[in-house]
């Protein structure tokens, strides 16, 4: 039996399968191809996860949050495509997207004067801008309801099958 960590600043990897109360080896056994000493690694970032990796214990935890932390911090790429979500109350994300569409409704038009000739002007440049960074505040908010559903699925809360059925999703 492992003993428990007193670390204070652990990684997101190390809360979630601490959050499962789960040892280093009682978390191998839910994670195929890692091993303790590979988590352990992983935790006190001796070594960076690989994709792979993250994508078994985000399953195994039952913790889809931990795909989209690495996307967001850790991949190259994404670093600098991918926003970091965070999982919010249903209610919260519902309220978030209705304030954006509001603001989006009322800014239209103005949308529709700057693309009606193909470019943006020098004087349209700030509302433009305005426009994109509302339109990323939509983005962010169906990620967040992706993030939600998916933990949503993971923990049982909604039926998989179902939920993938109407998805368009072939059972695995």
């Amino acid at each position: 039996m492992g003993r428990a960590s007193t670390k204070e600043n652990k990684n997101i990897y190390q809360r979630c399968r601490e959050e499962l109360g789960l040892t280093r080896e009682k978390a191998s056994e839910r994670l195929p191809g890692l091993s303790p000493e590979r988590i352990e690694k992983i935790e006190n970032e001796r070594s960076a996860p690989h994709p792979d990796e993250v994508l078994v214990m985000s399953e195994g935890y039952k913790a889809p949050q931990l795909c989209n932390y690495y996307c967001a911090n850790e991949c190259p790429i994404g670093r600098q495509y991918v926003p970091e979500v965070k999982i919010k109350d249903l209610s919260q994300i519902v309220l978030e997207m209705l304030a954006s569409l509001n603001t989006l409704r009322r800014q239209q038009e103005r949308l529709v004067e700057i693309a009606r000739n193909g470019t943006v002007e020098d004087e349209e440049v700030e509302d433009f801008v305005g426009i994109q960074q509302e339109l990323e505040k939509i983005s962010i908010t169906v990620e967040t309801m992706q993030l939600w559903t998916e933990q949503m699925v993971a923990e049982g809360k909604i039926d998989g099958d179902i939920y993938r059925k109407y998805m368009g999703q072939k059972n695995e």
